[in-house]
């Protein structure tokens, strides 16, 4: 039985390639990515999250709670990670696993959290992140809110910014995904990426309706 893990969606980043905006937002296949990332990781997790920084009311509509980092200076996804753990540690204190996933990943797995914590249980280790075909994806994974002070330290006493770096101190699993005919971690970066995933999300509702 997978333990119970909070959901974090990962949407602090600058979104520099799509010309700034909240990459979340975009629209794919008539729904907000932020939408489908619910849809998928809702039934996964004990309660949701968002980390987002600015003005929070542009999500109001969703209904999670949005933390933002407290890092400065737009420190990465370890900042957003980290103020996801501390979050749960203050107001989830019966919850000891946060599953991160990136804000804009409109097809992601439905068995993402249930493989994550298999890869983890499997070989010792207290981390995981996904993999497909040849890449791997540090930002879709599995966190102990136990390693937030730790986290904590690397980012602000050693200003240490690079996911791989810091999960290879404490062991990490991969949990692997096949990328045919769709990679579940494929994410909107730039506007050809935004043609692409519309398309995908066509085709995916075209077989859906035959």
């Amino acid at each position: 039985m997978t333990e119970r893990t909070l959901g974090l969606i990962l949407a602090g980043g600058l979104a520099r390639r799509m010309g700034g905006g909240d990459k979340a937002l975009i629209e794919i296949g008539g729904r907000a990515i932020l939408d489908r990332v619910i849809a998928t990781m809702a039934p996964q997790c004990d309660g949701l999250l968002l980390n987002a920084n600015g003005d929070p009311a542009r999500f109001a509509r969703f209904g999670l709670p949005v933390v933002p980092d407290d890092v400065p200076d737009f420190a990465g996804p370890l900042a957003g990670i980290l103020a996801g753990l501390d979050w749960a540690a203050a107001q989830r204190p019966g919850l000891a696993w946060v599953a991160s996933v990136p804000g804009d990943c409109p097809f992601l797995p439905a068995d993402l959290v249930t493989r994550l914590h298999v890869a983890r249980q499997s070989v010792g280790t207290p981390l995981a992140c996904a993999k497909s075909g040849d890449w791997r994806h540090p930002v879709a994974g599995l966190w102990p809110v136990s390693l937030r002070a730790d986290l904590r330290h690397a980012l602000v006493k050693e200003d240490l910014h690079k996911i791989e770096v810091w999960t290879a101190r404490h062991g990490i699993a991969i949990a692997e995904w096949p990328d045919r005919p769709v990679d579940p971690f494929f994410n909107v970066n730039t506007p050809e990426d935004r043609a692409r995933a519309n398309a995908i999300a066509l085709q995916e509702h075209g077989a859906q309706s035959a």
